[in-house]
């Protein structure tokens, strides 16, 4: 099994510009069927992706693909024609919120927002609108979530995941890589990555994961990555130390970060005392996570969690 994408998730692709259209091409190779895209401007035309697959996706595919996707002018427009479970928000930051809103709004179960820059402001303002809506965002400003040798949303690179027992979840993008290449040559394969992001105002946090993946019966272990600023560390300690069932590795970026200046995420800023390394670290060896002390030592943490 996996948590949140599967081989079931039907994909729609929310902004086609070049980057969009890229990570969407990539997803496609993979094996993740993206079933709509939304851009009102190119509303009624469709969108061809042909190239190589990517065998590292599923092992079993080879040769080429060739997929025509249809444009739709709305996520509703395009829910209702493509029966999608699941979108990717590729919308330049002063759109972003609105696209999440959108469809949030069409009820797409799965909201994976991607574009970095999203204002605070508008992040709130989506944040209020979801409430108790029956969907999940993750994001903004995150890779992605990726199911090994399943389905990939987003820009993680699908040739350093292989299938396997190990959860995956991240506030950062290029740790979140390093952490599953360094599992993938450990030979600890993914069930499923998880990047969650780093704005301060963001859908899906590490508590939510590791609930996810407790309940998960392929999930023997995970590794959570985080970084300075905010509480969701120590919150997720408090879940690890009380409910978790799995062992739990860990690591904390940015432990010389000076105090009151953002370092890297928009969300990782220590102030007023609190959201400091040391505090995160503290929590989470009280919680009995295995601390890899650089980011070289991620993939050894997990093997000592795990016994």
């Amino acid at each position: 099994m996996s948590i949140l994408v599967s081989k079931e998730t039907r994909l729609i692709v929310q902004g086609l510009g070049k980057t969009g259209r890229f990570h969407a091409d990539r997803s496609i190779a993979y094996g993740t069927n993206v079933v709509a895209a939304v851009h009102p401007s190119r509303a009624g035309k469709t969108e061809i992706f042909e190239g190589d697959i990517d065998e590292s996706g599923v092992p079993d595919r080879a040769g080429t693909y060739r997929v025509e996707v249809p444009i739709f002018r709305t996520v509703e427009a395009a829910v209702a024609a493509s029966q999608a479970n699941a979108t990717v928000v590729f919308v330049p930051p002063a759109g972003a919120a609105d696209a999440i809103m959108e469809a949030a709004a069409a009820s797409v179960p799965l909201i994976v927002a991607i574009t970095e820059g999203v204002p605070v402001a508008d992040m709130v303002e989506a944040k209020r609108y979801l409430g108790d809506k029956p969907v999940r965002l993750v994001g903004p400003n995150c890779p992605g979530v990726i199911t090994p040798q399943e389905c990939r949303i987003g820009i993680m690179p699908g040739y350093i995941h292989q299938s396997g027992r190990i959860g995956v979840i991240s506030r950062s993008g290029t740790l979140t890589y390093e952490a599953v290449y360094q599992l993938t040559r450990l030979g600890l394969g993914q069930t499923t990555a998880v990047g969650i992001g780093g704005d301060p105002v963001n859908g899906t946090n590490f508590v939510d994961v590791l609930e996810m993946f407790n309940d998960d019966p392929a999930t023997e272990g995970v590794i959570m990555i985080g970084e300075i600023g905010g509480t969701a560390e120590e919150d997720a300690a408090v879940f690890v130390a009380e409910q978790m069932r799995k062992p739990v590795a860990g690591f904390i970026a940015g432990t010389t970060a000076p105090p009151g200046r953002r370092m890297g995420h928009a969300g990782a800023i220590i102030s007023g005392g609190k959201g400091t390394a040391a505090a995160k670290i503290d929590a989470m060896h009280d919680a009995g996570i295995a601390l890899a002390p650089t980011p070289s030592d991620m993939g050894s943490a997990m093997l000592e969690a795990l016994g």
